[in-house]
């Protein structure tokens, strides 16, 4: 039997999660159907094919690790610091969550404390009695896939087995049928996420990827010729910890962001997709510069202002924070388990009129962003999450979780997805649609993809927080619209 121990970012999103804000993220996948019976047959494809892909039979069980695997000189310094920060972070969460903050996090707290005891640490290891069935099912026949999905992603993932799921939807019109696939997020993320969902798609002819060589052996203490690096790399942490943190502080000052952005948990949600044709957005992008993606963030800054000055909420002098996430996994990494993700924060520029001035505001944001580079600012936090021992992460996960909304307002990922048509059982996939975490405190997150020329938006909100998603969704389809009508009049 294998086991790793998790990545400390991993760790995290294990401790976060609460019954009411499950961290798995999924997407929907809509097939065309050449029968009735296709759902059916997907599902029996997909049950026969995870047992030979091994990472979907990875369980994760609590360890004893008392101790951070590498310690560090930051690690140590945060912990003696503790004490020094307890009154005034404290101060800082009551008055953000509204109310005192011994209140805000008791149940969350409580919560973690009455898991099991295993000192903070956790593993990734095989599942012995791994049983596909437990993890592949298929529902009644369906007239809409996203009511569907939004219930099935309001459920927690069973953490005593391989956290993630696959449900198949048949289409009642009988031509169609859609996968909703959950992955945990200590389990995997977007890019890892994807490459456990296509190893269960129907098998492609593609080249065999070239062998990294092996690093050599390391011995139990360092080369003394590697000692200045490393105190260089230790200075530089530290350094960066630091830069981290003042952003983070800055960032909260001067919040203007919108109560429809923010809710008490209900524990439902609700899902719903946009789809547009992706040489829109690149005549909008060749008309006025910069990239696809600012210009997909852009139409949901827009589409923000549409939705809330349409549901009587208003969108003067609202500018939430944007955490838009960065991957830093190298391609053909040999170890793609663990998560590798750092941030870029943005103010989304709802309050300005202008279309074109609001995707210029994006476009120099997220400039200076790619300028200062994705291992410093406030979206960087999640580079933080190396420094803390395991034990930290148990007892502060309820913390990190509640802290969410002070850090950002709106999670903006994108998802990537290859450039080649998939099938599962012959019916060739149509549609994709990303889902992200929701995160506690936060109404909503927007997920997208590109998929063979046609760019996914996926949305995920509080169901009792966001009843009209499906006006937002439209929102979106208006903001591309009105977009292509300014820039190509």
């Amino acid at each position: 039997m294998t086991a790793d121990l998790l990545a400390p970012l991993d760790l995290a999103f294990w401790n976060i999660e609460s019954a009411d804000h499950p961290m798995h993220l999924g997407a929907l996948g809509v097939f065309s159907a050449r029968s009735s019976a296709g759902g059916a047959h997907a599902a029996d494809l997909l049950a026969a094919r995870a047992a030979a892909v091994p990472g979907l039979r990875m369980r994760i069980r609590d360890v004893w690790q008392p101790l951070p695997t590498r310690p560090s000189l930051s690690s140590l310094r945060g912990l003696s610091s503790l004490s020094a920060l307890r009154r005034p972070l404290a101060a800082t969460l009551g008055s953000a969550l509204g109310r005192p903050f011994g209140s805000a996090l008791r149940g969350p707290l409580t919560s973690a404390l009455r898991r099991p005891l295993a000192f903070g640490g956790a593993e990734r290891e095989t599942d012995p009695g791994f049983d596909p069935l437990n993890h592949v099912r298929l529902h009644a026949p369906v007239t809409d896939f996203h009511t569907a999905a939004g219930r099935l992603m309001g459920r927690p993932l069973e953490r005593t087995r391989p956290p993630w799921e696959a449900h198949v939807l048949p289409g009642e019109d009988g031509v169609s049928f859609a996968v909703l696939f959950k992955f945990h997020h200590a389990l995997a993320d977007g890019l890892r996420a994807l490459t456990l969902a296509a190893a269960l798609m129907d098998p492609m002819d593609l080249p065999t990827p070239r062998q990294r060589p092996a690093a050599p052996a390391r011995g139990l203490l360092p080369d003394m010729r590697e000692v200045p690096g490393l105190v260089r790399g230790a200075l530089s942490d530290a350094g960066r910890a630091l830069d981290i943190g003042a952003s983070v502080a800055r960032s909260t000052l001067d919040v203007r962001s919108s109560p429809a952005l923010t809710c008490d948990p209900s524990g439902t949600r609700r899902t719903a997709g946009v789809v547009l044709d992706l040489d829109d957005v690149h005549r909008i992008r060749k008309s006025v510069g910069g990239t696809v993606n600012d210009v997909l963030i852009a139409v949901v800054a827009g589409a923000l202002r549409h939705w809330l000055d349409e549901r009587g909420d208003g969108s003067e002098g609202v500018a939430p924070r944007a955490l838009v996430p960065v991957s830093r996994r190298r391609p053909r990494t040999a170890h793609p388990q663990g998560n590798r993700l750092s941030g870029y924060l943005i103010r989304l520029p709802v309050d300005e009129a202008e279309p074109l001035a609001r995707l210029a505001l994006v476009r120099t944001a997220m400039d200076r962003n790619k300028d200062a580079g994705p291992n410093r600012g406030a979206g960087a936090v999640a580079l933080l999450a190396d420094h803390v021992p395991p034990l930290g992460h148990r007892l502060g996960g309820p913390l990190v979780g509640q802290a969410a909304r002070l850090w950002f307002d709106v999670l903006v990922t994108s998802v990537p997805l290859p450039g080649f048509g998939l099938r599962l059982g012959g019916d060739p996939l149509g549609a994709v649609f990303p889902f992200a975490p929701l995160a506690p405190g936060h109404s909503l997150a927007v997920a997208v993809s590109t998929y063979r020329g046609h760019v996914h938006y996926g949305l995920v909100a509080d169901g009792a927080a966001v009843p009209d998603l499906d006006r937002l969704a439209r929102a979106v389809t208006e903001e591309v619209e009105t977009l292509l009508t300014v820039c190509d009049p």
